[in-house]
């Protein structure tokens, strides 16, 4: 299937699923941040007025999924504790974008980031990866962490087990292939999970990983739209739902150079999930 057909399919199932997503999977996940674990939950729907940036008191509840990942065959066990933790005090926040790599966008993303000198996390599709892979070694390269997005970006709530399992395990090999290694996290195309995404995850070593603020890019509302998106929802352990490909994503990518630099200076702390070796 060519690019632009890809795209414009993508674009369509989201429009029938982003509730999925957005409902679903947002408040489904516990951070930890330094000494200090932080429980934060997505802020309510609808308009909000643009507010000072300052932390929320919302409630989140854990994402747990089947319990630690069986090993994969030849892969030595990993079990991390059933809270996500991340770096830094009070004020963590992570940042993760879908659907890439594309070189239209990726550099541009990977040039703010490197220049706040900050680390995020890119949930990539294995086709866009066997066509950039130098994207990918370049996110490696640079201390980002690399997840899983499946293969095609297919809904797999509508497939059978094994193919499930073709477009999760085809994906963590490229991704090892092109930046060295194995994939720690998945996140499930439109935020459409099931029991047997969930276990089919673990199996292949991953963990899942949700989303609280849905800055909803792909519709492409604005530049302004999404930095007030991102900055009217930041509070401790919020974890941010961009893309980098997909579609046009240069609001995207000027939106990130905009509430990036505000985040910082509000004395959020942008970080990545650490794993927990056992």
């Amino acid at each position: 299937m060519k690019k632009d057909q890809l795209f414009t399919r993508r674009k369509v199932l989201l429009a029938g699923t982003a509730a999925v997503g957005a409902a679903g999977t947002a408040g489904l996940l516990t951070l930890g941040s330094g000494e200090e674990t932080v429980r934060s939950a997505a802020p309510a729907a609808g308009p909000q007025a643009h507010r000072p940036l300052k932390p929320s008191s919302n409630r989140l509840q854990p994402l747990t999924g089947h319990g630690p990942p069986r090993a994969v065959p030849g892969r030595t066990p990993v079990r991390r504790e059933p809270l996500l933790s991340v770096s830094g005090l009070g004020r963590a926040m992570v940042l993760t974008f879908d659907d890439g790599p594309d070189p239209r966008y990726t550099p541009e993303i990977l040039d703010t980031l490197g220049a706040y000198d900050v680390r995020a996390m890119f949930f990539v599709c294995g086709e866009m990866v066997e066509a950039f892979p130098d994207l990918l070694g370049r996110m490696a390269d640079e201390g980002h962490v690399v997840g899983n997005h499946t293969w095609s970006h297919p809904l797999l709530t509508d497939l059978t087990r094994a193919r499930i399992r073709s477009e999760m395990e085809r994906t963590c090999e490229i991704v090892e292939e092109a930046c060295g290694e194995w994939p720690s996290w998945f996140r499930a195309p439109y935020g459409a999970w099931n029991r047997t995404v969930f276990r089919l995850g673990a199996e292949l070593g991953m963990e899942p990983l949700a989303w609280t603020v849905d800055t909803l890019d792909w519709t492409e509302p604005g530049t302004r739209v999404i930095v007030d998106r991102v900055e009217n929802g930041a509070a401790p352990g919020v974890v941010v739902l961009s893309h980098d490909a997909g579609g046009d994503r240069s609001q995207s990518v000027r939106a990130l150079r905009s509430y990036l630099p505000e985040l910082l200076d509000a004395g959020y702390h942008i970080t990545v999930p650490r794993r927990h070796q056992v």
